[in-house]
């Protein structure tokens, strides 16, 4: 029987995504000066204010007042009647030294004997129903909020839009686990006042039917387009106005999104959120690692989706275990515990090994921490961090290294594939 599922995502300018962004700010600027930097870093915004707590073992020192209002100006919080902008916000640290007895378990002698920087279990998930291998309705939700977010900047086709927004697709599977059609799509956004709010309400309905999904639909794969038909039920701003939101609207806290960072709900996740916190933390750098074997796992054809898990002991460098769970969409005759025994030997799962494969240590996670940790471009870009004293450093940063088919060969040549 048929069966639908949901899953959604949230703007740059939601709260507790403006809070991520400022602890992944963070945390690049920490790797920029001291690649070493153990950070731990969480953010507080409400109405006006910032709150930075946490801990940090670095030899660079930042003004990280300045680093939080950049990036709350960068999102697009830039005037005074949205109540919160970073000019004018409150911005309070109470950051503080990493505890010895924490970093005693993860510092060692050698970098390959690093332990883990916390226990927990960490999950990672790829899926052939796209081409980016995440979930349609996730990737889809994701999709729909940053192209409403290029014409917020371009504030040319639509010129009300504030930075705070919501959306959701419901899609409806088929029995064989394949997508038949969007059932539903919710669009909430935040907006400029409007003079009556009845023809607001048809104004931002209008718009983002007729504007903002045809420019959505003009970006996808040809084989997704025809899911968007004239059957969809939209809710588009359905508690009516919106014109409060942001941080004035609700309190945002870092890492309070980890399924719209994840997987929208498909698979599994271990509760482990990712910004702020440095590669030594197993619950960023292997959720990264076990997203890098599910996808590669997918590519190379072994599998049609794919949960892997792996989870750790605090300060311990080899890993409790590892996990495979490929829904009875492997055609060969393999088990999943022989497909795990295998990918135990391709991956190695020590932290230090994680952090190396994967070029960890880059300050590369200001761009993760809004629109998904996973399924996002690998890439190359240039970035500039500067100091309190003036110094500058000018980097070569690659993004997203997760994301690259780089074992799909590997994979084929130990499954004989």
């Amino acid at each position: 029987m048929a069966y639908l599922f949901t899953s959604e995502s949230v703007s740059e300018g939601h709260p507790d995504k403006v809070a991520d962004q400022i602890s992944d700010a963070l945390i690049d600027n920490f790797l920029a000066f001291d690649k070493e930097s153990k950070v731990a870093c969480e953010t507080l915004v409400t109405t006006g204010q910032v709150v930075l707590a946490g801990e940090v073992k670095s030899k660079t020192y930042l003004d990280v007042q300045k680093i939080a209002r950049d990036t709350i100006n960068k999102i697009g919080y830039t005037k005074s009647e949205y109540m919160f902008d970073g000019n004018s916000c409150g911005v309070f640290s109470a950051i503080h030294e990493q505890s010895e007895e924490i970093n005693r378990g993860v510092d060692r002698a050698t970098k390959e004997e690093q332990g883990a920087g916390d226990q927990g279990m960490m999950f990672g998930y790829a899926t052939n129903e796209t081409d980016n291998y995440m979930p349609l309705a996730l990737d889809l939700s994701h999709r729909i909020l940053i192209e409403l977010a290029e014409l917020r900047r371009e504030n040319k086709d639509i010129t009300y839009l504030r930075p705070d927004s919501k959306s959701q697709v419901t899609i409806e599977y088929s029995d064989d686990n394949t997508p038949q059609r969007i059932d539903a799509i919710v669009v909430s956004t935040q907006h400029d006042e409007f003079d009556e709010d009845e023809a607001m309400l048809s104004k931002i309905r209008t718009d983002i039917i007729d504007v903002l999904i045809p420019r959505v639909v003009a970006k996808l794969p040809e084989h997704i387009k025809p899911l968007f038909n004239s059957d969809i039920t939209y809710h588009i701003n359905p508690t009516g106005k919106f014109v409060i939101g942001g941080p004035h609207g609700d309190t945002g806290l870092t890492g309070r999104k980890i399924i719209v960072d994840t997987y929208g709900g498909k698979g599994a996740h271990g509760g482990g959120a990712f910004s702020g916190k440095d590669p030594s933390k197993v619950d960023r750098s292997a959720a990264y690692a076990t997203r890098h074997i599910a996808k590669n796992l997918v590519a190379a054809g072994l599998c049609e989706e794919v949960l892997v898990q792996v989870s750790y002991a605090i300060g311990v460098v080899e890993p409790m275990g590892i996990f495979i769970e490929t829904y009875g969409t492997c055609p060969f005759n393999l088990t999943d515990g022989e497909i795990a025994k295998k990918v135990e030997q391709l991956f190695d799962m020590r932290p230090a090994a994680i952090e190396e494969r994967l070029k960890l240590r880059q300050p590369m996670y200001s761009e993760t921490a809004a629109y998904g940790h996973m399924g996002r471009q690998n890439e190359i870009v240039s970035k500039s961090f500067q100091q309190p004293n003036g110094e500058t450093i000018d980097l070569d940063v690659e993004l997203f290294t997760w994301e690259k088919l780089d074992y799909v060969d590997k994979v084929k040549k130990a499954f004989n594939l």
